[in-house]
């Protein structure tokens, strides 16, 4: 029997506002204790994730993870940063796209995937310019109203 759907979606939804998307992947994160638990309870924010890369892994910093509230003990630290899982294909272009001009890699959506292993949606982007949001806000105003009538 099939598992079902994890309605489970914890998003940034700044991130779409403030950057323009170029590629986007999923990649799995590693946890460590009860932050799973948290993750499935919903306890989790992106609001300032971005990626980094160090000795060439890629790592996710500003992933708030609550601690769980049912733990007794070995609870996790909110904060901390988290390794990133990607095949090497895809961490060498990424490491090359990222070493050009004005380019990075912000978390977009974090979700329990339908085999129960938690996963980080990325997307390479550029920073949009304030023109470029007030266009942005245009589009989708204009798209609101096309709705309603």
């Amino acid at each position: 029997m099939p598992k079902a759907k994890s309605k489970i979606q914890i998003s940034n939804k700044r991130a779409s506002f403030d950057y323009e998307f170029l590629e986007q992947y999923d990649a799995g994160i590693v946890l460590v204790g009860t932050e799973i638990k948290s993750i499935r309870a919903g306890k989790a924010s992106l609001q300032d994730a971005y990626c980094y890369f160090s000795g060439g892994e890629l790592y996710v910093r500003g992933m708030n993870i609550a601690p769980y509230f049912w733990a007794s003990w070995g609870g996790h630290d909110p904060l901390r940063d988290r390794k990133l899982l990607l095949t090497k294909r895809e961490l060498r272009h990424l490491a090359q796209q990222v070493k050009s001009k004005g380019l990075t890699i912000v978390a977009v959506r974090a979700y329990v995937a339908e085999n129960g292993y938690a996963k980080l949606h990325i997307a390479l982007a550029k920073g949009k310019k304030e023109y470029d949001k007030r266009a942005s806000i245009r589009e989708k105003d204009i798209r609101r109203e096309l709705e309603r009538s």
